[in-house]
């Protein structure tokens, strides 16, 4: 009986440090110190930032489904991107997103900070295959995580793409869009409605 005590608190530790890995707790701070902080950036990179009124009032429409999750599925050209979809979806009254944050380097401050905005990663180890039993914890727990961000009708961004390589569905983007499939199948969530957003530029900064 010890021993199994010993095992599960292994595991249980095991899986908290993936969770850790994939998301932290938002902070309201961060984002209303970063949102005030995004409107100084955008009045010094762009002359104006306009809204498509018909995407916005598609959007709304879609969140206005009952019971249903939001999946944003969006081109990546830039940086600012998650910033500023977040930002603006945000300030439409959807909630703080969860933002997926792709295979490019970030530093482990950056990476921390933008966990703390809603963004989320895959977990260390995912590729790994070597019969482990350890080895399929990963994918696992981050099935278990996107079912329980869709069934708390949580908004999920997903990019499609890595800057700057158009046109080109990237590794995480198809790792996210199989696991919110995989939740349907599940019946972890009924249905989920996929709702195409998009940011463009006229000189991509």
């Amino acid at each position: 009986a010890h021993g199994d005590r010993e095992w599960e608190q292994r595991w249980k530790e095991k899986v908290l440090e993936l969770l850790g890995d994939i998301q932290a707790p938002l902070s309201l701070l961060m984002l209303r110190i970063c949102h005030w902080a995004l409107l100084k950036l955008l009045s010094r990179l762009f002359l104006s930032v306009q809204l498509h009124r018909g995407q916005l009032e598609m959007v709304l429409r879609a969140a206005s489904t009952p019971r249903v999750p939001l999946v944003f599925l969006c081109p990546h050209k830039s940086q600012l991107d998650g910033p500023l979809l977040s930002f603006v979806l945000f300030s439409q009254g959807l909630g703080v997103p969860r933002v997926t944050v792709g295979a490019q380097g970030c530093s482990p401050r950056l990476r921390s900070l933008l966990r703390r905005l809603g963004g989320i990663f895959l977990p260390a180890g995912m590729e790994q295959t070597r019969g482990d039993p350890e080895d399929a914890l990963p994918g696992a727990v981050l099935a278990a995580y996107t079912e329980e961000v869709l069934r708390s009708r949580q908004p999920l961004l997903i990019f499609l793409e890595e800057p700057p390589v158009p046109l080109h569905l990237s590794a995480s983007a198809r790792r996210w869009l199989t696991l919110v499939q995989g939740a349907v199948r599940a019946g972890a969530v009924p249905d989920v409605l996929l709702v195409p957003v998009g940011i463009g530029y006229d000189v991509v900064p």
